[in-house]
């Protein structure tokens, strides 16, 4: 059962996150972790899911170590790895970028109005996590430096696994390893930037890419759908087409301290979004249930 075979990879795996809310120089806490069996989740509705979830207090993993698929989820990575350049004063949110017909691709309800005339950096960001604009993706994974610095970033967050390998819509296909990440790694990521104090976001940067998450009208049916209603939820969601169903983010109860949570579900062909999306949210409460923080 994933729930047994990742439960010593996963202790040793939150001692190696630097204990998302405690400084680098101070000694490892691991904090316990809840043993959830989402495997008659995954019978019942088929296909592969994947869940790692961390709060000061308790974690949930399932399937935490093993690869998925994360489509339009790196596009959270992908603004926090240009508000880094716009810290070090590489880039400029005010530096406008031509949109062009060549640019388009599907989905670009920000980028195609703006045919022939400009957006700016910080647009194209605001684009590409509230509402997955991915033209604006890869016009802001250009002005990155392409598939190499967006690699790199990772790798300054600690993070020696995930592959950045083609530009969108490309990297939603299955393709072995290319462009995966594992859940582990992901809400690791998600502390470091969120939640631990040696974030490598000022604080502008932070609250900016946070609105944007909080903001974001997409996937109101999986992560969003399994939390109280008095909870505030800053998620970033992905979708394959063909199966897979993400969606991760940082969830603030109204009391304690936040949540980092990632979800990768590789449903069967034949359901519908609407199924997909609904076993996000199943997966949801059941961690949420096992932290302690709905009965």
């Amino acid at each position: 059962m994933a729930g047994v075979t990742d439960r010593r990879a996963v202790l040793a795996g939150l001692g190696a996150m630097g204990l998302m809310g405690c400084d680098q120089s101070e000694p490892v806490r691991i904090v316990p972790l809840s043993t959830v069996d989402f495997s008659s989740l995954e019978a019942r509705h088929g296909g592969r899911l994947g869940l790692s979830a961390y709060s000061d207090t308790g974690a949930v993993e399932w399937r935490g170590r093993e690869r998925f698929v994360y489509c339009s989820t790196f596009k959270m990575y992908l603004a926090a790895a240009t508000l880094l350049r716009v810290q070090a004063g590489e880039e400029q949110l005010d530096r406008q970028i031509p949109i062009t017909r060549a640019d388009m691709i599907n989905h670009a309800p920000v980028t195609e109005p703006a045919i022939g005339g400009s957006l700016s950096i910080e647009a194209l960001m605001k684009g590409t996590v509230e509402v997955s604009d991915n033209p604006a993706a890869n016009l802001l994974l250009k002005a990155l430096g392409g598939i190499e610095a967006m690699q790199a970033f990772y790798r300054s967050l600690g993070d020696e696994t995930t592959r950045v390998d083609r530009f969108e819509p490309e990297m939603n296909r299955l393709d072995g390893d290319k462009d995966t990440i594992t859940p582990a790694q992901s809400v690791a990521n998600m502390g470091r930037l969120f939640i631990r104090p040696d974030t490598p976001l000022s604080a502008d940067s932070k609250a900016m890419l946070l609105g944007w998450m909080f903001t974001s009208p997409t996937g109101v049916g999986r992560i969003r759908a399994g939390v109280p209603a008095s909870w505030r939820v800053a998620h970033k969601t992905g979708t394959g087409g063909y199966g897979p169903t993400n969606d991760i983010g940082v969830l603030y109860p109204p009391t304690g301290g936040p949540i980092t949570i990632a979800i990768y579900y590789h449903g069967v062909r034949a359901s519908s979004d609407e199924q997909n999306e609904a076993v996000i949210a199943e997966a949801t409460r059941m961690t949420l249930t096992a932290l302690g923080h709905i009965a």
